[in-house]
This record gives structure tokens, C-alpha cells and sequence, in this order.
């Protein structure tokens, strides 16, 4: 498939930038709809999402290039060229996460609360860019027989972007429905954590592009981790109930 959606003055606009701002765009006015209906105002909703999404961005970026950096060794400039890829969803969640705390402290926003409102919207923005990953012909698997590989420079290999997108998408609607009878601020934010990271652990073993660190995968490093970060916020917050979207 050509990368390429369409051209404007002489630039072209790539799939992949189409693909993950739609995702962007979508997760932002759902949140601020939902977070609306909890308390919050959407315009301080608004501003968190204009000093996360961007800070999500460079944490992307950023880890990816961190470990990968002898493929920028040489060529420092490419490190700014995102056009082809190569965005790293644990390094946008550690951007975004420092954002939204950021404006959380400045707003007086229930940190837990407004993680809540955020993170149904968060894992179904990741379901719809990890087809970006199919129009870069990047994070699939190995060679597979199966009737649903796809072909990538003439194997046929595992869609593991696929594989995670729809998991992305059960997590989407296990969270909606949790949602509605959530009994405590940040259910939603340790059961995305959980969640999303067991899947992730599976479906990077799979992968042939993951990120290491020495022998280990890194996205399985980090995703045992999250798991017991969800864990622990739902031992912390299970007694603690659910309270007004501003502390103030």
C-alpha cells in the first residue's frame, strides 16, 4: 500500500500521520465529553490534552531513539523524522502521563478521576494507530501459515499489530462497561495498566522489530512493570471511593 494519503503544496501527507492524529482527535473528544458528565470542565480537559498529546509525542520519539540510536548515529537529523514510523507507545504513555500531571497539579484535578475519564479513549486511540503500523509495513511477527498472515517483502508473517489492536478493542468496551459501575477513582486507570500490558507481553514475543535491552524485550520489561503499578493502584485506591473531579 502507498504510505503516502495525498499531497498538499508539494508535501506529502503520509498514512501513518493521518491514521494517528484521527486517533488523537477522537480520544480528545470523547474524553472531554465523558470527563463533562464527571465534573470536570472541558475546557481545563482541553488544556490538559494540549500540553499531554504533544509531550506524548516526544516521549514516543524519544524512546524509541534511545534504543535504537545506532540507526541515528550517524544522521542525527532523522531523529526529527517521524513520517516513516518509529514512535514507541510506552515512551508516549511516560510523556503524556508527565503532561497531564502537570496541568492535574495546576488545575487541582483528581489526578485518579480524570485518569479514569482518559483511559478508554487512551487504549482505543492505541487500536486504531496501530494501523499506522500496516501502512509502514512495520511491527508484525515472524513467518506464519496462518490464513490471516500477511505478506511483508515477499513472507508471510504474523500481524501482530492486528493481534493488538484488537485487543485494544475488548480492553475498549471491558473498560466502558466496568465504567458504569466503577466503585473507586482509578479503576479504570489499573485495569488499562493490567490489562493492556498482558497483552502487549504476548504479542511482543511475537514481534521481530521490539526494542531490547541486552537480551531482554524491552516492551516485556516494561509491561511486567505497569502490570504491578495497575495491581498496587488497585490495593491503594479500592477503600478510597470515588470523589469530586477537583480537590479544590
Amino acid at each position: 500500500m502507498n504510505p503516502t494519503a495525498f499531497t498538499i503544496f508539494g508535501i506529502d501527507i503520509q498514512w501513518y500521520a493521518v491514521i494517528i492524529t484521527s486517533a488523537m482527535i477522537i480520544g480528545v473528544l470523547f474524553s472531554i465529553k465523558d470527563g463533562e458528565k464527571q465534573g470536570f470542565v472541558g475546557d481545563h480537559l482541553l488544556d490538559l490534552m494540549l500540553v499531554a498529546l504533544p509531550l506524548a509525542i516526544i516521549g514516543a520519539r524519544a524512546y524509541y531513539v534511545i534504543f535504537n540510536f545506532e540507526i541515528y548515529r550517524d544522521n542525527i537529523i532523522n531523529i526529527f523524522n517521524i513520517r516513516q514510523g518509529g514512535l514507541a507507545i510506552h515512551g508516549g504513555l511516560i510523556g503524556g502521563f508527565l503532561g497531564g500531571y502537570i496541568v492535574s497539579i495546576k488545575k487541582k484535578f483528581n489526578i485518579f478521576k480524570v485518569a479514569d475519564v482518559i483511559s478508554p479513549y487512551l487504549i482505543l486511540g492505541q487500536a486504531i494507530g496501530r494501523w499506522g503500523n500496516y501502512i509502514n509495513q512495520e511491527a508484525h511477527g515472524g513467518p506464519t501459515d496462518l490464513p490471516w498472515g500477511i505478506m511483508v517483502d515477499g513472507v508471510k508473517v504474523h500481524p501482530t499489530f492486528f493481534y493488538e489492536s484488537i485487543w485494544n478493542v475488548m480492553i475498549f468496551f471491558v473498560l466502558k462497561k466496568i465504567y458504569k459501575n466503577k466503585k473507586y477513582d482509578g479503576q479504570m486507570a489499573a485495569m488499562y495498566l493490567i490489562l493492556y500490558s498482558l497483552g502487549r507481553f504476548f504479542i511482543e514475543g511475537m514481534r521481530t522489530d521490539s526494542l531490547m535491552v541486552g537480551p531482554l524485550r524491552t516492551a516485556q520489561v516494561i509491561s511486567v512493570l505497569l502490570i504491578l503499578l495497575g495491581a498496587s493502584i488497585m490495593k491503594y485506591r479500592k477503600n478510597k471511593g470515588i470523589s469530586a473531579a477537583y480537590t479544590e
